[in-house]
């Protein structure tokens, strides 16, 4: 049986929550602008947009950003559940440098190999939790 992703929510609630989300994740990683801006798609520096999440205006209803999004909150679920005690491993861990990854940072993966990068990140974690 092959799994289906879930749709996009629709209700502007929920994408106000995953926005709300996914930047207090991003200000955990302590990513530079660019480095957010390029995570979820957008166009390089693109401050307004980061600022309205912020807020929490509803993420973009594109299917690439939202499935963005799920990964990079996949990600942490992942780091928090292989660092339980160590928060601060877990927040660094997109910044650090990998042995896995040719000793680029998985924030670099990313931007060098795009969404298939953020994928790749994402199998890592999911293989070394065991699923």
């Amino acid at each position: 049986m092959i799994a289906l992703p879930a749709p996009a929510p629709d209700a502007p609630a929920d994408r106000s929550a995953l926005a709300r989300m996914v930047m207090a994740l991003l200000d955990h990683w302590q990513l530079a602008t660019d480095d957010q801006t390029m995570l979820l798609g957008l166009a390089p520096g693109n401050r307004a947009a980061l600022a309205r999440y912020r807020k929490g205006d509803p993420i973009g209803t594109s299917r690439d950003q939202y499935e963005r999004v799920g990964h990079l909150l996949g990600i942490h679920k992942n780091l928090r559940l292989l660092f339980p005690h160590d928060r601060d491993l877990a927040y660094r861990w997109m910044t650090a440098r990998n042995r896995a990854f040719d000793n680029l940072t998985p924030v670099d993966v990313v931007r060098e190999w795009g969404f298939a990068g953020l994928l790749r990140v994402r199998a890592y974690l999911d293989r070394a939790r065991g699923q």
